[in-house]
């Protein structure tokens, strides 16, 4: 138990960390959309472009892995809209909420943790789950959104919009401009590899204080939307990793290690992301801020729980 709180307290204290400096007013509101910005803009991008243009398209053809965190990811997803869709129709609060219990924290939270808990080799699966909930997740999502908000506009305005968004996501740009690298067989030059390390260096750490910072925010919140934070948490911690492990062991099988760091990545709680979207859209908010919130808690626990489980 000590080694396995080794692992998990230093990334949570992080967090702790930034919600205390919030909590006390040494930081102003401001200062969690600034850090989240530095983070979104520059240095998650240079951690996620360092780690394509020096990975091999061998390491990143991992099918039964992208299969298994793809799958559990998305049906997640799809389970939660439709059900808000057969509670309250198409609106475009079912998305917002199916990213509250299907994105799973993978660019803030996945690299440090799966970092500490099984080793280096595991940036490439983080790597793989972070593309998936950037480029497959949160991109369908804008996509659903968009065309839920102009039902009945000019399909080529629609898709001018939704273009728009996808191409000025720089966790979308980055690594698929690295992708050049892998392909072409050129390496990065000196200099901009040292520059890409020392911004990307500090994607954990800056994202692990400004979450703390946002969930250090102090929120309203919605009445009668306990059951349905519960609800999103849950699928989000449970439901999730199991429908993980439940596909690693059947349909694709995985390797031990591919499986516990599929199913750890499944695990993590819900990430900034849907929140940003909520806020932008002004759909769900308040609920989506609870989720991250109970879902980061809680997933001390759960997580803990799982490392001494597989030692």
């Amino acid at each position: 138990m000590t080694a396995i709180l080794g692992i998990v307290l230093p990334v949570f204290s992080l967090i702790f960390a930034g919600w205390l400096v919030r909590r006390i007013g040494v930081m102003g509101p401001q200062a969690t959309s600034e850090l989240n910005r530095f983070v979104v803009y520059l240095a998650l991008p240079a951690l996620l472009f360092d780690i394509v243009a020096r990975s091999s398209w061998h390491e990143l053809w991992q099918p039964h892995f992208v299969a298994v965190f793809t799958l559990s990811t998305m049906a997640i997803f799809a389970l939660t809209v439709a059900a808000h869709a057969r509670h309250s129709g198409f609106e475009a609060d079912g998305p917002v909420l199916g990213l509250a219990a299907s994105y799973p924290n993978t660019g803030f939270l996945g690299f440090p943790l799966l970092l500490a808990a099984l080793g280096p080799w595991s940036n490439t699966l983080t790597l793989i789950s972070t593309i998936v909930v950037a480029c497959v997740l949160f991109a369908g999502a804008i996509v659903l959104i968009e065309i839920r908000l102009h039902v009945g506009s000019h399909p080529l305005r629609v898709a001018a919009k939704v273009g728009k968004s996808l191409a000025t996501n720089p966790l979308i740009v980055a690594p698929v401009v690295a992708c050049f690298f892998p392909t072409s067989g050129i390496a990065v030059p000196g200099p901009v590899e040292v520059f890409l390390k020392l911004l990307g260096g500090a994607a954990s750490p800056a994202a692990l204080v400004g979450l703390g910072l946002f969930l250090g925010e102090k929120r309203e919140a919605a009445a009668g939307a306990g059951l349905l934070t519960a609800i999103l948490v849950a699928l989000k911690l449970a439901v999730h990793p199991l429908l993980a492990w439940v596909l690693a062991v059947t349909l694709f099988p995985l390797d031990t290690p591919a499986l516990h760091a599929a199913v750890l990545l499944a695990m993590l709680p819900t990430g900034t992301g849907p929140f940003m979207l909520a806020e932008f859209y002004g759909r769900e908010a308040s609920v989506t801020a609870r989720v991250i919130l109970i879902s980061t808690v809680l997933s001390i626990m759960t997580v803990s729980a799982y490392l001494t489980t597989i030692g």
